[in-house]
């Protein structure tokens, strides 16, 4: 919201003439209506209005705390002239991910002397920076930063030293092998790691993951509550967290009550792993847990680990077996009224009694599953997906039923597979006269589609009393749902070349289509939504639907939907688009995906949209029409799109538009390049992380961290 006094006079004057002055409301309801406008307005321009408003801006209750973390038209000069005029009552400043603003500007929140909390992740900090800053901030207790090359610990003064000894909570970025300030953090009690470090320098060298000399000073984890690390994929992020691990071995802290540590691909247990863990089982009990798949595999582990009141477990892609999660985990049954968040993504015997002999296509134990809703009655967010979770023909014991009695969902993550009718997933799919063979073969000529529009005739195709439909009716508060093909993987992985080909999607899933996205329709509190690999759609229909009912909707990722060889969801997509008015991350992967003119001119509609990522193998766009699109939606600042282009092609339109935008929109991140040029790599690692880890890269985010870890 941005006022000027000649907009609050005109209201004004308006709002008289009926009757209505909105000057006269009480200073608590203004106080409520002013807390969901961004800060820097508030300090900068609606307090410049009148004098009421003056008052109430400055009011503490809305300059207590201040969040700049998504404020994309935030730059130095507001910064620093907000930090000028308030910055002794910020109590709490969030700047994560203002990876846009100069290393200068954060010389001014040394304005701040009250400051509890401040998270600096994704911002460009110096050391000698970093020790000017909190040398002055006496009172801090909470604080995250990034680690880049170049960091010096030595360079960190006394008076930052005695700073970082009073912090409780530390939040740490590495993209190099270093402690950090955590041998400078002698209170902590929550530690966050997240490992970024590449295995090779741009010059193409191989890192090593010893510590430099001079930075082997050890931390301090006595008094440590909280753990938690999070690996990119590589071996030097693997060998880094090994040194952090080694002091946890030597002595376990006694109040420690959650250890998570979530690293890709095989991480080897050591020697001093298991020393920790052995050690944690004596000595504590935990309410949180997440270790790698090595650690829990063939091991007798969670038979000797004790828990308290669990919040949070995740054991993804574990071989964890149902069995054994009811024995040791749920004790058979016990109350787990506690836990609230359950990762069993990738875990792919988790609702079977045994794995030995267990092929993962076979029908799941629907008994296993019941245990564990009856258990966890009160589960908020919940991820099965990347896996075959097959219902058997038992009447009322399919997976979607079971599921549709966790009344507080909030959050949600099945594979495809799991949620057809059986009696519909036995019988041949469903076809229709301009249906193609879902393959890269010779491309077949086909018409114009055609769908119902509204809900009902959408309904006259698949009847609203599959199971599907039923759980999408009981979980009406459902704010985040992911259907992810279990055999879907993104054409876009991390740190590897883009995957030319694509496994085909379970057999079980071929009958899931346009009648399912429909049924989604029903979840008006719908805010993120997220499809991958559903092989039926052959109109994109149920898209429309949720266009219209889902108004809440603020983030949509669409991937390899029906044919692969056609985009036939086209047209309802276009038509979806219109109505979304609050959609703000567009994530689309498909190939053969023409971002052309029409696409563009639907997308505008979506006034509030503010990044979009295009991943498309063979895919096409129109130069002009993505210009005259940055032109009309002013609030995009992140425009990635990985497409069948020449680099060219790519590179011109690149330039074209952070030329002709970058001035007015300083947060602006455009990325166009070939989808299979060998140097996407290279091209990725420079992207932001708080727009690679939420939209470009495509990942289950359901249940994948604690929920709260941190604000």
């Amino acid at each position: 919201f941005l006022f000027s006094p000649q907009e609050v006079v005109s209201e004004e004057s308006e709002e008289e003439s009926n009757g209505v002055n909105l000057m006269e409301f009480s200073d608590e309801i203004l106080l409520h209506i002013l807390s969901y406008v961004p800060c820097t307005d508030l300090v900068l321009n609606v307090r410049r209005t009148c004098r009421k408003l003056a008052t109430l801006c400055l009011d503490k209750s809305l300059t207590h705390t201040v969040l700049l973390q998504k404020d994309y038209k935030v730059n130095k000069d507001k910064v620093k002239q907000l930090m000028r005029d308030i910055g002794k009552e910020i109590y709490q400043l969030n700047m994560a991910g203002c990876y846009w603003l100069p290393s200068s500007t954060i010389d001014h929140v040394t304005r701040c002397k009250n400051l509890v909390k401040l998270n600096l992740s994704g911002c460009h900090v110096t050391s000698l920076r970093l020790s000017k800053m909190l040398s002055t901030l006496q009172h801090l207790r909470s604080l995250a930063i990034d680690v880049n090359p170049g960091f010096d610990a030595s360079q960190l003064s006394s008076e930052c030293k005695a700073t970082l000894s009073r912090v409780l909570e530390l939040k740490q970025t590495l993209y190099t092998p270093s402690y950090g300030v955590v041998p400078c953090c002698t209170s902590l009690e929550k530690l966050l790691l997240y490992f970024e470090i590449l295995d090779r320098s741009r010059e193409g060298f191989m890192l090593s993951g010893q510590l430099m000399v001079g930075e082997s000073n050890v931390p301090h984890y006595q008094n440590l509550r909280i753990f938690y690390a999070r690996l990119a994929p590589g071996y030097v992020n693997q060998e880094v967290v090994r040194l952090y691990l080694a002091v946890l071995s030597d002595r376990t802290p006694e109040n420690l009550h959650a250890f998570l540590i979530s690293a890709p691909g095989s991480f080897a247990e050591t020697g001093a792993t298991k020393n920790l863990l052995d050690s944690m089982a004596r000595n504590v009990r935990l309410d949180a847990l997440q270790l790698p798949k090595a650690w829990i595999n063939g091991s007798g582990l969670l038979q000797h680990l004790k828990f308290n009141n669990p919040f949070y477990f995740s054991f993804s892609r574990c071989t964890l077996s149902g069995g054994h999660l009811i024995q040791r985990v749920i004790n058979g049954g016990k109350d787990l009224k506690s836990l609230t968040s359950l990762n069993l993504s990738g875990c792919v015997h988790c609702l079977a009694p045994e794995s030995l002999f267990r092929k993962a296509e076979d029908d799941i134990d629907s008994s296993i599953l019941e245990s564990l809703v009856v258990s966890c009655c009160n589960l908020r967010h919940l991820n099965l997906s990347a896996a075959h979770h097959h219902s058997s023909e038992s009447i009322g014991n399919h997976l979607c039923q079971l599921l549709s009695r966790l009344k507080h969902l909030l959050s949600l993550a099945l594979p495809v597979c799991s949620i057809t009718d059986v009696a519909a997933s036995v019988e041949k799919p469903p076809t229709a006269p301009n249906l193609v063979p879902q393959t890269f073969g010779r491309k077949v000529r086909i018409g114009i589609q055609t769908y119902p529009r509204n809900l009902g005739d959408q309904a006259s195709q698949k009847i609203e009393s599959s199971v599907f439909w039923a759980l999408m009716g009981s979980l009406r508060f459902l704010e985040t749902l992911e259907i992810i093909g279990s055999s879907f993987s993104s054409a876009m992985p991390r740190n590897e070349p883009a995957i030319r080909n694509s496994l085909p999607p379970c057999v079980r899933a071929q009958s899931v289509g346009d009648s399912e996205v429909a049924a989604i329709s029903q979840l008006t509190y719908l805010q993120s939504l997220t499809l991958a690999q559903l092989p039926n759609i052959l109109t994109g229909s149920g898209l429309v639907n949720i266009g219209l009912q889902c108004q809440h909707l603020r983030t949509l990722s669409l991937a390899n939907l029906g044919m692969m060889g056609k985009v036939v969801y086209m047209s309802a997509l276009m038509d979806m688009l219109k109505h979304c008015k609050c959609l703000r991350d567009l994530r689309l992967e498909q190939p053969y995906f023409c971002a052309g003119a029409q696409f563009f001119q639907a997308l505008s509609h979506c006034s509030s949209l503010q990044r979009l990522c295009i991943v498309s193998r063979s895919g096409t766009l129109q130069s002009d029409a993505v210009m005259s699109f940055m032109a009309n939606c002013l609030e995009v600042i992140m425009c990635h799109m990985f497409m069948g282009e020449s680099l060219t092609v790519c590179k011109n339109l690149q330039q074209s538009i952070v030329r002709s935008f970058q001035a007015e929109r300083p947060a602006l991140n455009v990325v166009i390049f070939p989808l299979l040029h060998e140097d996407l790599t290279e091209v990725i690692r420079d992207v932001p992380m708080r727009h690679l880890d939420e939209i470009t890269l495509f990942k289950s985010r359901v249940a994948e961290e604690p929920p709260n870890l941190w604000w």
